[in-house]
């Protein structure tokens, strides 16, 4: 199946900076583990999350995050 093009200028987008003011973060993971029950599997099964968070204090961009784990990990977010 083929991704949908957007057709957005960057010009209309608002930049997003980290506690030292950088543009830059990185990207990491976190796991969530899952019921076999729920997975369909013989044993949990573990599922990556993709995240950005701020190489300096390491504090997840909470607007990326899921919704549904927003509130759990506010205490990691920036």
């Amino acid at each position: 199946m083929e991704q949908p093009q957007l057709n957005l200028d960057l010009k209309n987008t608002t930049g997003i900076q980290n506690s030292e003011g950088s543009s830059v973060f990185q990207q990491g993971l976190i796991l969530r583990k899952i019921s076999k029950f729920l997975a369909g599997t013989p044993e949990d099964a573990i599922v990556p999350i993709p995240v950005f968070y701020d190489p300096h204090t390491f504090k997840i961009f909470g607007e990326a995050l899921p919704k549904e784990l927003r509130e759990e990990l506010k205490e990691e977010c920036i």
